[in-house]
């Protein structure tokens, strides 16, 4: 596996503060004012990137109102999928200004294809990544299309078995994509963070040989955080201007100041991950007063014998450590000791 993956510029792995990418989805309400601001919030809150999903109603299915295109039950229930793809794509024309204001405001922008019409429009804007979304894990051509452009690509698993994560995979690798990554997810709108399942994080890094991310629906931040103790490289999250905004996605996406929350806290969860490390940190030096040692505790002169008197397992911790205590009792003062003195094997006799 590579150790990590490049996006702008960025360094992307385990060994990287976690990427931040802020899904605008369908959350601009049909409103390119609100889809500008959102990129705003989006840099505002410390974010690595902000990402569209490019598709039409008639790229992604067709308007048909066979009982297979109705939804019953969840958030969408009582459209058709037409309508609601109507309801949440993001205009075409916009994506020229939305790419711009990124640029303006230096953050990466990048998308969902959802076809290959969608990646020849992404390609005229020089999007920088691809992102394939969990529904579109299954489709391999698109995978394929994705990966020959030659750019990095993250592919999202929810839904998909083992066995269809690694023939997406294996089908990016096929057509010479190196810089890969994968986002453990779980597609429900929202979903409960017990069936989120994070310990397939760690799982899915040495199963994949892949930087593993995740793409988070749960309400609040909590499971994400924890995903980068996990190894989460990557970490996606819908986000809104107002979640009682009314839009498809608004219920389930973080407001600004939670977006704001997930970039600060992620960073500081990776940094407290740190090393393997025994040895004192600088936080606890100044703290080392507050051990115990070995201490004279009453006056000793020289060639006096030491004895339980003498000395005592007191703080601060500036002395022997106390499991000498049982050597050091029975020898001999080679100078005179004052109370006080932090013991050290050069003031006794030694067998």
């Amino acid at each position: 596996m590579n150790s990590f993956i490049t996006i702008n510029g960025r360094r992307i792995g385990p060994d990287y503060p976690p990427y931040i990418i802020a899904e605008l989805s369908a959350n601009h309400n049909g409103k390119l004012e609100n889809a500008l601001e959102l990129i705003e919030i989006a840099k505002a809150s410390g974010a690595d990137a902000v990402k569209l999903q490019t598709y039409t109603p008639d790229t992604i299915t067709i308007d048909c109102d066979n009982e297979d295109f109705q939804i019953h039950g969840g958030l969408w229930a009582g459209n058709s999928l037409y309508k609601l793809y109507q309801q949440a794509y993001t205009p075409w024309e916009w994506h020229k200004a939305l790419f711009q204001k990124a640029k303006d405001l230096d953050i990466t922008i990048f998308s969902s294809p959802f076809d290959t019409t969608a990646i020849d429009l992404l390609e005229e804007l020089d999007a920088p990544a691809y992102k394939i979304a969990s529904f579109e894990a299954i489709d391999l051509p698109l995978i394929e299309a994705a990966a020959r452009t030659g750019k990095p690509l993250i592919i999202s698993t929810g839904m998909a078995n083992e066995e269809e994560i690694q023939e997406a995979i294996d089908t990016a690798r096929k057509v010479g994509c190196n810089e890969l990554a994968i986002l453990h997810c779980v597609s429900g709108y929202p979903t409960p963070a017990e069936q989120y399942n994070l310990r397939t994080v760690k799982d899915m890094q040495t199963r994949f040989d892949c930087i593993v991310g995740l793409s988070d629906h749960t309400i609040d931040n909590v499971t994400a955080i924890t995903s980068v103790a996990m190894g989460a490289a990557i970490i996606e999250k819908h986000f809104t201007l107002d979640r009682d905004g009314g839009g498809p996605d608004d219920s389930f996406s973080l407001e600004p100041d939670e977006l704001t929350a997930l970039c600060r806290d992620s960073e500081i969860a990776w940094q407290a991950l740190g090393q393997v490390n025994y040895s004192l940190t600088e936080a606890e030096k100044p703290n080392i007063k507050f051990r115990r040692s070995l201490y004279i505790v009453k006056d000793i002169k020289a060639g006096e014998t030491i004895t339980s008197e003498h000395v005592r397992s007191i703080r601060p911790g500036y002395g022997l450590a106390p499991k000498h205590l049982y050597q050091i009792l029975g020898t001999t003062a080679l100078c005179d000791i004052k109370r006080g003195t932090a013991l050290d094997w050069n003031l006794i006799t030694q067998d």
